[in-house]
């Protein structure tokens, strides 16, 4: 019981590790350790770090001005109808890239934990893969419908808890070389042409406009107030440092398993059945486990993201009960049976996306940037030289990753 009400507390940690760790991390924190081996964990660190900065930055502007990031950007900012616009669309197409590519590996995952158990689904692989994406999304949405952000909060709780611990066993099933995981906090770049695409890709998965944008909502779903300053802080903390863990404890499987053994991923098949003959079926069946909560827990609050973004837009207030609501989360859910449908290998369109994630990201650092430096907004409680350096050094380091991202794009 209080270790229920201890998760149940960070609520919004939940939903940020939720947006943040899917079957997105789960494919380029495998591809990269099956590539690289260890070599990109420093990028993930830092990734980490200036997402925990800019949870802090959301999180304690709202605390203190009672606003959501969209409805102030375009209230306090000289440019902040464009920007907005331009961050809702810019967020939500990379969203839905997002969704098409989760749900076609999360489908995959499923097909291919069934075919264990019943080989004869081999012979209706595309038609078995096609129905449970539907069954997914049609319970998902049907979730959705409820309203009720207690619900959509313990159904989270429950995907998260799941996948952390999943990945972390499996992680210690085959335990990995501390010197190998030291050697990869030292900042370099992979000599291979998939090298840069990698190191945008892992900013786009841990770095994303969604986490920070939709961090104010979930605060006052929860119901937090200014008095909640602290734990807000602590919540952001937490959540910086699990996004770490669990994602570099994906990194660690693939290294000790897949890079040192000269094997790389190129599908979701290639996941499973490489990883069986060296880790066992029993930390493959975790590692399974593992992916199919990440993809349900990014699954669902994908779907909620437009709708959410827009009424942030127009009112600053969670919506999830309207009618709007309502047809917006149906039109998403037929969005992310694209994948399903034409087929095609999920694993690409994946690291595609999280590439293109990127590219809002520099307006959603500098607008809060310049928001909580307001002394008429935030008055004391205004961000200090730490915050101040933490925010500065992610819009530069976004701007870059942002140009790297085009340069992948064009080649």
């Amino acid at each position: 019981m209080k270790l229920k009400q201890s998760i149940l507390q960070f609520g919004p940690a939940i939903f940020a590790i939720g947006y943040t760790i899917g079957t997105g991390s789960v494919t380029t924190m495998t591809v990269s350790g099956s590539r690289f081996g260890m070599q990109l964990l420093w990028v993930l660190f830092v990734s980490c770090l200036f997402s925990w900065a800019l949870m802090e930055a959301y999180g304690r502007y709202y605390l203190i001005t009672g606003e959501s990031a969209l409805f102030a950007f375009r209230k306090h900012l000289k440019w902040g109808v464009p920007i907005s616009i331009l961050i809702i669309f810019g967020t939500t197409l990379g969203q839905w890239n997002a969704l098409v590519g989760i749900l076609g590996i999360t489908s995959s995952a499923l097909y291919e934990t069934l075919l264990i158990f019943i080989p004869g689904l081999s012979e209706i692989q595309y038609q078995a893969t096609l129905a449970i994406a539907v069954l997914i999304i049609i319970i998902m949405y049907l979730i959705l419908l409820t309203g009720r952000f207690s619900v959509f909060e313990k159904l989270l709780t429950i995907f998260v808890s799941l996948m952390g611990l999943s990945f972390v066993i499996a992680n210690f099933i085959v335990l990995p070389d501390p010197l190998e995981v030291t050697r990869g906090l030292i900042p370099s770049i992979p000599d291979h042409s998939d090298g840069n695409q990698m190191v945008v890709a892992f900013v786009g998965t841990t770095m994303a406009a969604a986490t920070f944008l939709s961090r104010p909502l979930f605060i006052q779903g929860k119901g937090w107030t200014k008095e909640h300053l602290a734990l807000q802080s602590k919540d952001a903390l937490n959540a910086g440092i699990l996004i770490f863990v669990v994602c570099g404890s994906i990194m660690m499987m693939a290294t000790s398993t897949l890079f040192n053994e000269g094997k790389t991923v190129e599908k979701v098949l290639d996941m499973v059945q490489t990883l069986t003959p060296i880790a066992g079926k029993f930390a493959i069946a975790i590692f399974l486990l593992g992916t199919l909560s990440a993809g349900l827990s990014s699954i669902f609050p994908i779907l909620m993201i437009f709708p959410l973004l827009v009424a942030d837009y127009k009112t600053g207030r969670l919506d999830i009960s309207s009618k709007r609501f309502r047809i917006l989360t149906g039109m998403v859910c037929l969005i992310g049976l694209t994948v399903p449908l034409i087929g095609g290998n999920p694993i690409e369109i994946q690291i595609f996306t999280q590439v293109f994630l990127v590219f809002v990201l520099p307006l959603v650092v500098l607008g809060i940037g310049i928001l909580i430096n307001r002394q008429a907004l935030m008055g004391e409680h205004k961000a200090g030289w730490l915050l101040n350096l933490g925010l500065v050094l992610a819009f530069i380091f976004s701007v870059l990753i942002s140009y790297q991202g085009v340069m992948v794009l064009m080649e």
